[in-house]
């Protein structure tokens, strides 16, 4: 006997009692993934639960005021190269970059212009918190898959309310048809002797701005710093 042999034969015992016209869909099939206590969206707890694992993927997360996003962008993407801003990105938060700076995606930017940007800035569409991964769908103020993997530094504001605790609660809200990214941390890779390259798939530096209402008075929860 085979190792296939003996799963067809698991198989055909597991359904020996199963009547022959039973369809699939005639069995309804528990969907509550979610164990009870987990935080409500936008909440505290998720808020806190998402930053502890963004900083343990090796990101850096402030938590900031709505009024410090600009500043707070403007000081994450230092003082030199250029900045690209997506189209649909809130104007306010872009407004203390210098604007000799900042690129837009319209028309299209080659990929040669990209490698040669120092940053790029967008929202998201969703965060999880239990597993520490911002979720972009191309939707405004995000723009197209590749602005985020080309650029050395990914800047991503997080709204509080867009935090979720766990993955099937993502799923059930963000739409399956649209170019879904999933980001847990700064890209990084290890070959088989594990020696940890970052940056090959991605960026190498994540910043994640979450906005809440009231900022922690030192807001770098990273183990990266500020």
């Amino acid at each position: 006997m085979n190792a296939r042999t003996e799963v067809l034969q698991r198989i055909r015992h597991a359904l020996r009692d199963v009547p022959g016209s039973e369809r699939a869909e005639d069995v309804p099939v528990p969907r509550d993934y979610s164990p009870g206590g987990t935080p409500p969206p936008g909440s505290q707890q998720a808020v806190d639960l998402l930053a502890e694992r963004l900083a343990e993927y090796g990101a850096s997360v402030r938590l900031v005021s709505e009024g410090d996003v600009a500043a707070t962008i403007a000081r994450s993407v230092g003082g030199g190269g250029s900045v690209v801003v997506p189209e649909g990105f809130p104007p306010a938060w872009r407004s203390a970059l210098r604007p000799e700076r900042v690129l837009t995606d319209v028309p299209r930017l080659p990929v040669a212009e990209l490698d040669r940007v120092s940053a790029v800035v967008t929202t998201v569409a969703l965060a999880i918190a239990g597993t520490g991964t911002l979720v972009l769908d191309g939707g405004p103020g995000q723009g197209r898959r590749a602005l985020t993997l080309v650029p050395d530094l990914h800047v991503c504001v997080v709204e509080a309310p867009r935090v979720v605790a766990s993955v099937p609660e993502a799923l059930a809200l963000l739409d399956p048809a649209r170019p879904l990214t999933f980001v847990s941390g700064p890209s990084a890779t290890s070959d088989i002797e594990l020696d940890r390259v970052e940056g090959v798939h991605g960026p190498r530096r994540l910043d994640a701005l979450i906005i809440v209402r009231a900022p922690a008075t030192d807001d770098s929860v990273s183990a990266a710093g500020s």
